[in-house]
């Protein structure tokens, strides 16, 4: 019963909800008029940091990886710097393992299985490189192509590497090794007085050369190649894994940008002399020549079928190749000296150092250049006389193994990957097959890390596909590999019997630096001279 108190009544509940609203008001007034914009701020920023620690965790799910993130850009600075030995724990690590930086998630397939599910699983990957790239390379370049669409450009692209092509490059790309190996010995013994100096910095522009000239043969001017060869360090720091994903002034990302402008900018206009050149009947001598040829023809097989004149089967063009732009064809020809570059340039590298450390098989070499070319030094490359080069050929591809210019390939997850069975990549993340690990494999290649060229003439390692990444496998696998594996054979060769040449060791030789591709962490300390006959 209620009380009387004060000549009014009162209920002990309603005395109790009453304070209880008062004392809910009291807190709420407190706590906004606690609120500032630092409280604020701290708040969100707390939120955003448990948001971002918990994606990751989601994404890792069960596959080695730290157990925690740095809040937002996870380990930047070691993207930035990256280091061979910790790319290498990564892949001792496990098959899968993880890493999160800024928004990004990688996953990272090690093992050679592991690294082939992801080459080919094309429903369910596709190549990328960085968010810039598409800002570099163009949006609507044919590299970003997926699916059918690619499948059918790459089917264009075809015949310009067969057997009949490659020998057409042959001569651009001697002319390229006569220059380039006098200057060697202009470098070593007039401007350096004798002294080892890093050469990869000359290997890298030496390849660029080469690539440019079989790419577009003379119609770019000396001045240009100099210019592109010179510049192009700028496209590949811009490229590599970690960067801005927006250009800034003065930035990598920035003169990355302008130099892919000014590559661009030649590339139309080769495109466009090209296309009078052959139209009035000239003979083709370079890739550019070659595509130029095969659209110019498809153009005359569809006219003569509009005509409705009759095409004997001979005449039929291998790919009916629609018309391309001066763009369109300068943005193919710039994937594939993107492609080769940075790739060739490694290769070369570790080439020259290590048939300099290694006098045993460079005299190999030696021995039998002389022989396939019955003793004359003056005798120019051919596909015959490279195709013969049984040994020079082993030392190229160990080379490729011991040292494989690409280590990682980057593919972006287009929706949920189940890599496994028990782990799916989430869509969007970065996954990265691993090349290094399958060409080390010892049930594959016994005694990896051994500089063994015999292994593919006595021994299996032909045999090995499956380990062979080098150039990747699956729809997107290199084009150019027949190409690229020729010239660095007939490269060495040839300097083998013009060029003696020393290596100065020094404590970082062995040590690898990554740089889109792998280097000697000393840039390759060398000193050339011309080799009497």
């Amino acid at each position: 019963m209620a009380s009387v108190a004060g000549g009014s009544f009162a209920s002990p509940s309603a005395d109790a909800q009453t304070a209880f609203f008062t004392s809910s008001d009291d807190l709420l007034t407190r706590f906004v008029n606690g609120l500032n914009p630092w409280n604020i701020a701290l708040s969100i920023l707390l939120g955003l940091v448990a948001y971002d620690q918990f994606s990751y965790l989601w994404s890792k799910g069960s596959i080695v990886g730290p157990s925690w993130k740095a809040p937002f850009t996870g380990p930047f600075l070691e993207s930035v710097y990256p280091d061979f030995r910790k790319y290498k724990a990564k892949w001792d690590s496990g098959s899968l393992s993880c890493v999160s930086v800024f928004h990004k998630f990688v996953v990272i397939a090690s093992t050679r299985d592991m690294a082939r599910k992801v080459f080919n699983s094309p429903n369910f990957v596709k190549p990328c490189v960085v968010d810039i790239a598409h800002k570099i390379l163009r949006p609507n370049n044919w590299v970003f192509l997926d699916g059918k669409a690619h499948v059918d450009y790459r089917k264009g692209l075809n015949g310009l590497f067969t057997r009949q092509a490659l020998e057409m490059y042959l001569p651009r790309q001697e002319e390229v090794y006569d220059v380039y190996f006098e200057k060697f010995v202009e470098i070593s013994q007039v401007q350096n007085k004798g002294k080892p100096k890093p050469f990869m910095p000359v290997f890298r522009e030496v390849m660029c050369a080469v690539a440019l000239r079989t790419f577009v043969g003379h119609y770019m001017s000396d001045a240009a190649v100099k210019k592109v060869a010179d510049d192009y360090y700028n496209v590949t720091a811009a490229l590599e894994l970690v960067n801005f994903p927006f250009i800034i002034p003065f930035t990598k990302t920035w003169y990355g940008k302008k130099a892919a402008d000014m590559v661009l900018d030649e590339f139309s206009k080769c495109a466009a002399m090209s296309k009078v050149k052959m139209a009035a009947g000239g003979q083709p001598t370079c890739i550019l020549d070659a595509w130029v040829t095969q659209i110019q023809a498809s153009k005359v097989y569809r006219q003569k079928l509009e005509k409705g004149i009759e095409v004997d089967p001979a005449d039929k063009p291998a790919q009916n190749l629609r018309e391309f732009t001066d763009f369109e064809i300068s943005m193919t020809l710039f994937t594939f000296l993107f492609a080769s570059q940075d790739a060739t340039s490694a290769a070369s590298t570790w080439l020259f150092q290590i048939l300099a450390d290694r006098p045993e098989i460079l005299a190999k070499v030696r021995t039998e250049q002389l022989a396939v070319r019955n003793g004359d030094l003056d005798a120019r490359f051919s596909m015959d006389r490279i195709e013969k080069m049984t040994y020079t050929r082993a030392v190229v591809k160990e080379t490729l193994r011991y040292r494989p210019p690409v280590i990682l390939v980057p593919y972006l997850a287009k929706k949920d990957f189940p890599i496994t069975d028990t782990y799916t990549a989430p869509k969007g993340s970065m996954v990265i097959p691993s090349v290094y690990p399958a060409t080390h494999d010892p049930e594959a290649y016994p005694n990896p890390d051994v500089f063994d060229p015999e292994r593919w003439i006595t021994g299996d390692a032909e045999k090995q596909v499956k380990n062979w990444l080098v150039f990747g496998t699956g729809p997107h696998y290199c084009l150019g590999q027949t190409y690229a594996q020729n010239n660095l054979i007939a490269m060495i060769g040839k300097a083998s019997l013009l060029l003696d040449w020393e290596h100065m060791i020094t404590e970082r030789s062995e040590d690898i630096k990554v740089f889109a591709t792998i280097f000697p962490m000393d840039d390759c300390f060398l000193t050339f001279t011309k080799r009497e006959a």
